[in-house]
């Protein structure tokens, strides 16, 4: 099953792909960014993967580079769902600060907090730019942003400035996730929905190493402790190669064991911004209850 075809950034429009690549309009800009799953020939001719603004190329030894063919700002912004707008910038990985593949958990974190109708504390955990904490908080929920990067949180927050946020029930926190959510649980605190979107691998606030497949299950049952007499949902999505999403329907399903509720996994795709075609973007798994 995968994430609706329906487009959910305002400004941002996949192109097309193949060869390794990704064609991608973000506001006014053409960008062209690696993307290994895409080993089918493109769509569109040569001549209009030549109109990109910029380019980035992954080296050998690790790292990339972008290589500029035309002037571009130090930042822009794009409208994202719910009208959400978030601050792009071309960064030494690759990222531009937004992920479109996540629009749907956006909308659907957004819905789950409007639905419950009562007082929300939630979780948002390796938050990076922040998607999920404006969903989360423009639904009127209380949101705990947390993310080991000073520099990602910053950006979050003038995500959340953009988008009239700033007097937000939104604590900032920049510690290792798997820290934080032990001294959590020391002081007994608990949460109605907990967010996760892990990395392949990570360093932490104090160079702390983080590796999916060997941390995370530990983590996860960590984050169990912390979910309140009356949860709301557990959303964890990856982009870590080889993971499916059924992998992480099992690894949730061990998560929420007596606890009742839903459970669903989804592939996340990006559409074509002509509708012919999805572009695989990671998996994720969602537990509500309901």
């Amino acid at each position: 099953m995968t994430t609706s075809t329906k487009p959910h950034t305002k400004t941002y429009h996949l192109l097309d792909s193949g060869n390794g690549q990704k064609l991608e309009q973000v506001g006014k800009y053409r960008l062209i960014r690696p993307c290994p799953q895409a080993i089918w020939q493109p769509s569109l001719s040569k001549k209009a993967w030549k109109t990109a603004h910029a380019i980035y190329q992954r080296s050998k030894s690790g790292g990339g580079q972008w290589t500029y063919k035309s002037h571009l700002p130090e930042s822009w912004n794009v409208n994202a769902c719910f009208d959400r707008t978030m601050k792009i910038k071309l960064t030494n990985f690759g990222h531009l600060g937004v992920f479109p593949e996540q629009g749907p958990n956006w909308d659907w974190i957004h819905q789950q907090i409007q639905n419950a109708k009562r007082p929300i504390n939630v979780l948002n955990t390796f938050a990076y730019t922040g998607g999920s904490t404006l969903a989360a908080a423009m639904a009127g929920a209380n949101v705990v942003h947390l993310d080991s990067a000073r520099g990602i949180v910053a950006w979050a927050r003038e995500n959340a400035e953009i988008n009239q946020l700033k007097t937000k029930p939104i604590r900032w926190i920049i510690e290792d996730v798997s820290k934080f959510v032990a001294r959590e649980i020391r002081r007994k605190r608990q949460y109605d929905a907990i967010i996760l979107d892990p990395p392949s691998f990570g360093r932490g606030s104090k160079g702390e190493v983080f590796k999916f497949e060997r941390d995370f299950p530990t983590l996860l049952s960590q984050c169990r402790q912390l979910l309140s007499h009356e949860p709301l949902f557990v959303l964890l999505s990856a982009h870590t190669p080889g993971f499916t999403p059924l992998a992480l329907q099992n690894l949730l399903a061990d998560m929420t064991t007596n606890l009742g509720g839903h459970l669903t996994c989804l592939e996340m795709t990006i559409p074509y911004q002509n509708g012919t075609r999805l572009l695989p973007s990671g998996v994720v798994a969602r537990w509500c209850n309901f």
